[in-house]
């Protein structure tokens, strides 16, 4: 399982897609700060947001499988009802196609509670990296770029399974 935030490069992988639910949130609180005057903009956002938020955080709850699976069902189903609502705005338009095209990459957790709604843990494990790439102006070649790439990789990959 890939969690990631839509770049369409992560389709090519062969493996199996989940959006991330943090930039769908950002993208749907967006939507409130560049149209702050639209009573439907408020309104979806007010819907949508929450039941987002809600599916990110289900799994950290100390819940049985079960009980699990019954929230994550119901939660599913609320942000279904949501993007299915009719709608006037584009721009809520635009996050209920991303929605209903996308179906398939956004509720693999609902089925397998391991996988995770998002994909914050490997971006904090990237900010060092992006961080020490900036203040140091990037790499100056593309031999540079794909050699930090590579060993940056292959750092990370080796603190993850904890070897020396």
């Amino acid at each position: 399982m890939l969690v990631v935030d839509r770049y369409n490069a992560y389709n090519k992988a062969p493996v199996q897609i989940q959006y991330c639910y943090a930039h769908l949130l950002r993208d749907v609180e967006k939507l409130e700060k560049d149209f702050p005057d639209s009573p439907e903009i408020k309104s979806f956002v007010s819907i949508l947001a929450p039941l987002l938020s809600q599916a990110m955080h289900l799994r950290s709850q100390p819940l049985s499988d079960e009980q699990y699976y019954r929230e994550a069902k119901e939660i599913q189903k609320r942000i279904m009802e949501a993007i299915q609502s009719p709608a006037q705005h584009l721009a809520v338009r635009a996050i209920q196609d991303l929605f209903h095209t996308n179906e398939h990459q956004l509720y693999h957790r609902v089925r397998d509670r391991r996988d995770p709604p998002d994909n914050n843990l490997a971006e904090r494990n990237l900010r060092p990296t992006v961080i020490a790439r900036k203040v140091s102006f990037g790499s100056s070649s593309d031999v540079g770029s794909k050699t930090r790439s590579v060993m940056m990789s292959l750092l990370h990959t080796l603190n993850k399974r904890r070897r020396d």
